[in-house]
């Protein structure tokens, strides 16, 4: 073991320990002498277009990211290429090491499995059978953590699409998750795809390459009917992403089988030309049952599976309307036409609508702890099948239009501790990463007290009681939460008036 000094293409000096410490699909990857970044050498040698292709990587399209607004938040989703270097005729890339809470603190549930000190491959947590039988209980979270997960991941998508680039392997194992943090981390960047100059280098991971390119795998590169990945993919690998992480099982892999006699055809066929939705409410013959999934599933991992792939107790709807649309979008309308699939700014905005629909389970036991309702049903959690017992407000949004307050598609469920923040006052607002610092801080908050539901203001200089003559309601001032009662948080063009709805069980 020796330490090697080098110089990267830009001139800096860099030096790293000689001893190999992993190996990636197509890279040999070891730590520089102070371990704050590790070295990635490619074993094969890269042609002119592949280095050109990691120079715009650590480039411009770095600067495109972490050079504009809201830059440095990016730091924290991305993995991203820093340098490249030279060294024995191979080339690297010089890469931040990953944080330590991506990496597992305790040891598996299971002895076989010796997962201590590994990174947090999101397939550990998609997988019921890995999330509730091979972690430890410590590592896992709760059902919010990974709607939030997946709100992070969605806003990550989202800014390489606008900077023009694509994934191209998006999936479970090319992203980090920590469900206790709340944190996510997409790695694997010096595979990007910029359409029309940088192919992919690769066409996907199994369970997540979009159906056009399952179907043209096997033709040549120079056919021009040959599908190959770019934006429109990442978006169905994304909806496959979060549908897995939220309901622990994989859309498109029902019952269904297309080639009894060569597995392979029928991979082929089930994930690509002939893929179908295991709930499409349009063609039933790849849904499954339990006694289906009893019969398919082995003995010993079926507690820990059975509960998630019984799609009639735990069906996509669970997720309320906001993501049940782009479920279906995703899964029926833009299965096999990719102009049609959700952006990964559909997503985002319909995760941070979601979020505000989530009740705390009031089972204590219940292992998922939050569920969505949207008061289109009684309050029930779907995990564990405790009713909600007590007073619900749901409060529904209306927005400044010129003169005119005009209803919202958005609606906040209050539990005790609930807050409002600027994005709650205005919707012109929203929580992304060019948020200001004094639009992070909560403006109000709720509280219930003597079997009332307060509304208390912390920071509003408008405040006012509509219902009861305009009245206003000073900071450090509260008011009770009524049937119907109308509160206005801003007069501002886009501010919003809350009308209030009291749900008793």
């Amino acid at each position: 073991m020796a330490l090697v000094k080098i110089k990267a293409t830009d001139g800096t000096q860099i030096t790293f320990n000689d001893k190999m410490i992993g190996q990636g699909g197509v890279k040999d990857v070891y730590f520089t002498e102070d371990k704050r970044h590790v070295i990635g050498f490619f074993r094969n040698k890269l042609d002119v277009y592949g280095k050109e292709r990691l120079e715009h990587i650590v480039g411009k399209y770095r600067e495109s990211i972490f050079a504009q607004e809201g830059g440095e938040y990016w730091k924290n989703l991305f993995c991203w290429p820093e340098k490249i270097v030279e060294y024995n005729g191979k080339t690297g890339v010089f890469v931040p090491t990953y944080a330590a809470e991506f990496f597992f603190t305790y040891g598996s549930s299971t002895p076989v499995i010796d997962i201590k000190g590994r990174e947090k491959e999101g397939k550990w947590f998609a997988n019921p059978w890995h999330r509730y039988c091979n972690l430890d209980k410590r590592e896992i979270g709760d059902w919010r953590s990974y709607l939030n997960i997946c709100l992070l991941i969605s806003r990550a998508i989202r800014r390489m699409h606008a900077a023009g680039l694509s994934h191209s392997d998006l999936s479970y194992k090319n992203i980090l998750i920590d469900p206790v943090s709340v944190k996510a981390c997409i790695i694997d960047i010096d595979g990007l795809v910029v359409p029309g100059k940088f192919p992919p280098d690769v066409v996907g991971t199994p369970d997540f390459i979009a159906p056009e390119v399952m179907q043209t795998l096997k033709l040549k590169v120079s056919d021009p009917a040959k599908k190959i990945p770019k934006r429109e993919t990442d978006m169905h690998a994304l909806a496959v992403l979060i549908y897995m992480y939220l309901l622990c099982r994989h859309p498109l892999r029902g019952k269904k089988i297309y080639d009894i006699d060569d597995e392979n055809r029928d991979e082929e066929l089930a994930m690509g030309e002939k893929a179908l939705f295991v709930e499409s409410d349009k063609d039933t013959t790849n849904r499954y049952d339990i006694k289906w999934v009893k019969n398919n599933i082995p003995a010993n991992r079926y507690p820990y599976i059975a509960p998630w792939m019984d799609i009639d107790k735990r069906p996509y709807t669970i997720l309320g309307p906001y993501l049940s649309q782009f479920v279906r979008q995703a899964f029926q309308d833009g299965l096999h036409n990719p102009s049609a699939r959700p952006s990964a700014m559909d997503w985002e905005d319909a995760i941070v609508r979601t979020i505000d629909l989530l009740q705390p389970c009031q089972n204590p036991k219940c292992e998922q702890k939050w569920f969505v309702f949207d008061n289109t049903t009684k309050p029930i959690c779907p995990f564990c099948k405790t009713p909600f017992k007590g007073i619900l407000p749901v409060l529904n949004f209306y927005s400044k239009r010129g003169s005119s307050f005009k209803l919202d598609n958005h609606r906040l469920m209050v539990f005790n501790g609930t807050r409002l923040y600027p994005w709650h006052v205005n919707r012109n607002v929203f929580p992304n990463e060019k948020l200001k610092p004094d639009q992070k801080q909560a403006v109000a908050y709720f509280q219930f007290h003597n079997n009332s539901w307060y509304l208390v203001n912390q920071s509003l200089p408008n405040m006012k009681d509509i219902t009861d003559n305009k009245k206003i309601i000073k900071p450090n001032e509260h008011i009770q939460l009524t049937e119907g009662r109308q509160i206005l948080l801003s007069e501002d063009e886009g501010g919003r008036l809350i009308q209030v709805q009291l749900v008793q069980n």
